[in-house]
């Protein structure tokens, strides 16, 4: 079994800094505030420039985790699995979850199995 190695938040930021940096308007100004990130290889301060801080800021606000599949109509649970199945509820999400509930629905609406067949 193979495992999944985070990568060092230091290159991350590192390499996000390199390629943002070049299209700084104002590269000398006066930082905004440093970030500090440790790492298996020590602690390493970045500094945080008014474009860099932007450039963050929309970077972490377009950020969707790949797990995000919405939220559960039920109980507003976060935790749908690939199949929209709610951890939370254990209902169905979506058009298919709907469709699968009302026939369930009709179902036990029915009663039991004979019951149907009695009928005329």
């Amino acid at each position: 079994m193979s495992v999944l190695r985070a990568p060092d938040p230091a290159a991350v930021l590192r390499d996000f800094v390199a390629r943002v940096s070049p299209y700084d308007p104002a590269p000398g100004a006066e930082p905004v505030g440093s970030v500090d990130v440790h790492s298996a290889d020590g602690t390493e301060t970045i500094r945080v420039t008014p474009h860099l801080a932007r450039a963050l800021a929309e970077a972490l606000a377009g950020y969707r985790d790949r797990a995000d599949r919405g939220t559960c109509a039920t109980c507003g649970g976060r935790r749908l699995d690939e199949n929209l199945h709610c951890a939370d509820c254990g209902r169905l999400h979506g058009v298919l979850g709907e469709v699968i509930a009302r026939q369930a629905e009709r179902v036990r609406q029915r009663g039991p199995a004979g019951s149907a067949e009695a009928a005329p």
